[in-house]
């Protein structure tokens, strides 16, 4: 709580809140009460009755009219000269106000504070007690508390904003809620140092000072105040007046962080199916401190949105629960900064779930779908499983997924040729030490998520294999490095859904790329008998190709490397996966090993082969070499023979006979020519 110097000073000066009238026109010494009756403690009776709802107040005409312009007014221009009863129900802040109002016109002391200065403020405008009639009248002395005591008090503002609810409109028309609005704005952005500071709300549950221990002394100057102090006592506020003050807040240049951890910590008291208890532990970093505020204080809520839904007993309870949070709601996203990461997405997604459950306006849930698309790759699968509530359709909204993703994609286009972007998630592990080695960048992340989500509403009976096809297909080509996720998706689909036809089978794997599935998911395609026999044939293609592309690796250690960023790489994918899916990767384990042992055992016989091969490959050109030669020679030969025949069988046709030894002479010397060559 802020305290400065001159609320102490402004108290001593008003009397230490002590409001006295200098009438002497009745003497009393004070009200007195009896069941819904009030009566002036006075030896003149009373001659004139102001009821209120069910209070009667038992007054005198002269110390009224003297000091209240409608009451002179009323009595004195009434056409019953004997008018003695007036009935006010419409005044603001009730009995209480009018009877502080009452006592000040008797010049009895009245106790100001910062829980009825704003009743009685609006109540001395009711009765229009100005200076014209007297001078230091009501409104000017409520006035002066207001402004020196009030406005310069921390919790005093806080008090006095609070009681405006039910003050509407006259604390608006007397800037009432404007000015406190301010002072709080201001107070809250100013800068700690050298503030005497107490604390009225709860402890602050990060580590600071004891602000209990401290409300009548001020901290060291070396003691830190948590730039989040003021985050509970603005909580308390209705949401039109925490509207005004933040509004407050941004214009004075507050941080943006800040201003969205306020909406967030103000959300979680009072939109209490806002953060579900069964939310994942790390879901956001950012949320941490506020989740452990609102787990601590799980009860603060009830006295602020659970105080207004019950004040009506009847049918209608959960009509107007209902309708205060679409309220909320609504006024929520309208101050939300416009910054990136000023909220999470994680806070994001709960308040559009709750929008769309709660019917808001549609330009505010569009609006609310646009910021989500600007963060979308640090969702979580949990937060992305909003029902659908259309009946007949889906188990889950898988339309709204495929609005956000678009959203997304729009604003990647818009941003790419900006440098690359890190998000709240990346700053937040760089600062724990991590390198950007290790970060994934928006579109891949983006891609495993609604892969992951593919996965998961795969199994619903319902869900079209267009639907399916148009998220898959969404994300370009580049987002994916693997189809390991989505393989998973497709198959869950298939598993879901026997009664595929063929075609219908065809259309589906279309959307996956087996020349992107690691050797694990390969060789479960490979006996995966839900797959077209078209698709385990591209798949035994793609994972042969990668075979041989490793066999004909020069280096066994680039080989190895390969097949450890496979390994690492399925891991990866294996813990993003849902736990369902991983359980049924777990069964069919074993067999994978076992292909492992064989795809092994066919690569040994396989270089064996290859080695047989180019034996015999070498024996048998050598043996062709041979057979080749000794052809040449042979048909040389018998085409000698041929033409002696010839030669031969035309002379003796045309020349004259040869004797026969002469005959003989000539063969034994060709016999003798034919065995030299």
């Amino acid at each position: 709580m802020w305290e400065s110097e001159s609320e102490s000073a402004a108290t001593h000066k008003y009397g230490g809140g002590l409001l006295t009238s200098t009438n002497d026109g009745v003497k009393t010494e004070g009200f007195v009460q009896r069941g819904h009756s009030w009566y002036v403690a006075t030896d003149i009776p009373s001659d004139f009755l102001v009821q209120i709802g069910e209070a009667n107040f038992h007054l005198h005409k002269y110390p009224l009219v003297s000091r209240s312009g409608k009451l002179s007014r009323v009595i004195y221009e009434s056409h019953d000269p004997d008018l003695n009863k007036i009935v006010m129900d419409d005044i603001p802040g009730g009995e209480e106000a009018f009877e502080l109002a009452a006592k000040f016109c008797y010049g009895i002391a009245v106790d100001l504070t910062a829980g009825n200065i704003s009743g009685l403020r609006c109540a001395a405008e009711y009765l229009e007690m100005t200076e014209d009639l007297e001078e230091g009248n009501l409104i000017f002395k409520a006035e002066a508390f207001l402004s020196y005591v009030v406005l310069s008090s921390w919790r005093d503002s806080i008090v006095v904003l609070k009681s405006c609810e039910k003050l509407s409109p006259w604390a608006e028309n007397l800037q009432i809620v404007r000015r406190c609005s301010e002072s709080i704005a201001w107070k809250a952005c100013a800068n700690p140092k050298g503030i005497r500071w107490s604390y009225t709300g709860r402890t602050a549950k990060i580590s600071s000072p004891k602000w209990n221990d401290m409300k009548d002394s001020s901290p060291s100057r070396n003691q830190q105040v948590p730039p989040d102090w003021w985050f509970e006592d603005a909580s308390i506020l209705r949401i039109d007046h925490f509207v005004r003050v933040i509004t407050a807040i941004k214009v004075k240049g507050m941080r943006f962080e800040l201003v969205g951890a306020s909406i967030m910590h103000y959300a979680t008291k009072w939109l209490p199916g806002l953060i579900s208890d069964t939310a994942t532990p790390g879901d956001e970093a950012s949320n941490c401190s506020l989740s452990n505020s609102s787990s601590s204080g799980g009860g603060s809520w009830k006295s602020g949105l659970h105080m207004v839904v019950t004040r009506t007993k009847d049918d209608n309870t959960s009509s107007l629960q209902a309708k205060e949070q679409r309220m909320i709601i609504e006024s929520l996203v309208s101050i939300i900064p416009p910054q990136k990461d000023s909220v999470s997405c994680s806070f994001l997604l709960r308040l559009l779930r709750m929008a769309i459950m709660l019917k808001v306006a549609p330009a505010l849930v569009t609006e609310l779908e646009k910021r989500v698309g600007m963060q979308f790759e640090q969702a979580t699968l949990a937060d992305l499983l909003i029902p659908s509530y259309n009946k007949g359709e889906t188990m889950y909204d898988v339309d709204l997924v495929q609005r956000l993703l678009e959203h997304f994609i729009v604003q990647e286009q818009t941003e790419s040729s900006s440098p690359s972007r890190n998000s709240f998630s990346d700053k937040q592990h760089m600062g724990m030490g991590m390198g950007m080695g290790c970060i994934l960048n928006a579109k891949a992340r983006v891609a495993r998520l609604v892969d992951s989500y593919l996965t998961e509403v795969s199994r619903d009976r319902n869900l079209s294999l267009t639907k399916f096809q148009v998220l898959a297909e969404a994300l370009p080509e580049s987002a994916r490095t693997c189809d390991d996720g989505l393989y998973r998706a497709i198959d869950s689909y298939l598993k879901a859904h026997p009664t595929l036809s063929e075609h219908e089978r065809k259309r589906l794997c279309r959307v996956m790329d087996c020349q992107k599935l690691s050797i694990d998911a390969c060789l479960h395609a490979a006996q995966n008998e839900r797959l077209p026999l078209r698709v385990v044939v591209q798949v035994l293609f793609a994972e042969q190709v990668k075979i041989s592309n490793a066999l004909a690796s020069s280096s066994v250690k680039d080989v190895e490397s390969e097949s450890h960023a496979m390994v690492t790489n399925r891991k990866t994918l294996l813990e993003g996966t849902p736990q369902s899916f991983q359980e049924g990767w777990t069964a069919a384990k074993k067999d994978i090993n076992t292909l492992k042992f064989e795809l092994e055992s066919v690569k040994a016989k396989y270089m064996e082969l290859q080695n047989d091969l180019a034996s015999l490959q070498k024996q048998f050109d050598k043996m062709l070499k041979q057979k080749h030669t000794s052809a040449w020679s042979s048909g040389w030969k018998k085409l000698s023979k041929l033409g002696r025949t010839t030669h031969l069988v035309e002379n003796q046709d045309d020349s004259p006979k040869i004797p026969d030894s002469l005959e003989q002479n000539r063969k034994t010397t060709r016999r003798w020519r034919n065995s030299i060559s």
